[in-house]
């Protein structure tokens, strides 16, 4: 009964490699299902290079929300056809409802760096990718 197997335990996790998503954005995930068994939560980093984009996307089943860390003019653009624009600088928080078209495109000259969380524990998620609306945000 008090085997180590069977204790529940919070974890410290070293910084994990990064990867590029199919998003087109460079994840670093901290905590995650891969990374430490979690159940319904990813938390990480992730970047935008300058002049840098994500392609057109929703995710199916879950929020997301992010925290600019540093960067300035992250441009957001949201809803069927991108048509809603917001421009975040470092110290605003973005968030994206659970199936909800998004792209993020960084206007500034240094990388956008963001702290994420949603509550999907996936590294590569319930992500569905909508390259007919690529076009639509230069």
């Amino acid at each position: 009964m008090n085997a180590d197997s069977d204790l529940k335990l919070g974890r410290v996790v070293q910084g994990a490699g990064s990867y590029t998503s199919q998003q087109g954005s460079v994840y670093a995930p901290g905590i995650s299902a891969e990374t430490v068994g979690a159940k319904a939560v990813f938390l990480g980093m992730v970047t935008i290079p300058p002049a840098g984009r994500t392609k057109a996307h929703l995710h199916e089943f879950h929020e997301s929300a992010f925290y600019l860390l540093s960067g300035a003019a992250v441009e957001l653009c949201t809803g069927p056809r991108l048509e809603h624009r917001e421009v975040a600088h470092a110290g605003d928080y973005l968030f994206i409802p659970a199936n909800v078209p998004h792209v993020a495109v960084n206007r500034g000259q240094t990388p956008a760096l963001f702290i994420g969380v949603r509550n999907e524990p996936t590294a590569q998620e319930s992500v569905v990718m909508m390259p007919e609306l690529d076009g639509l945000v230069p």
